[in-house]
């Protein structure tokens, strides 16, 4: 297997939208993306790939979800799986979230789909409890 397969990463994270009280929210995961290393630094996980929120979202741009979406190009990421997931599970345990999506894209081993949901109705920074699922599919003929 040779890791000069392409590989794509993207996906979400979403918390809730409350426009009235949720600027510290906003601003304690915006604080938690820019905490990442740069791409120089570490390319697997850094904060050039996510869409950093605005401090304060004009109320008219989201209705009930602020969506925090990010993506990236890689060589052979599944090699570092581990160390990734590893890594974003440390990110996610610093923010406050209501679900998060993952997709893995590799052309040897097809879309890997991995999911986070709280406990409860949120997850608050520090909290331990995260619930996460793995869907795998394959596209192609098996000739």
């Amino acid at each position: 297997m040779s890791k000069d397969q392409e590989s794509i990463v993207y996906g979400c994270i979403k918390d809730s939208a409350d426009f009235l009280q949720d600027d510290e929210r906003r601003e304690v995961n915006r604080r938690a993306m820019l905490s990442l290393p740069g791409a120089e630094d570490w390319p697997f996980l850094s904060q050039e790939m996510f869409a950093i929120p605005r401090l304060q979202a004009a109320a008219d741009t989201s209705y009930q979800t602020e969506v925090m979406h990010f993506g990236a190009s890689y060589r052979g990421v599944e090699y570092e799986w581990e160390q990734w997931l590893k890594t974003f599970e440390g990110l996610l345990s610093s923010m406050y979230w209501v679900s998060a999506t993952v997709h893995l894209e590799t052309e040897l081993s097809g879309t890997h789909t991995f999911t986070w949901e709280s406990n409860g109705s949120e997850h608050k920074p520090g909290a331990g409890a995260m619930n996460i699922r793995c869907e795998w599919s394959r596209e192609g003929s098996f000739l």
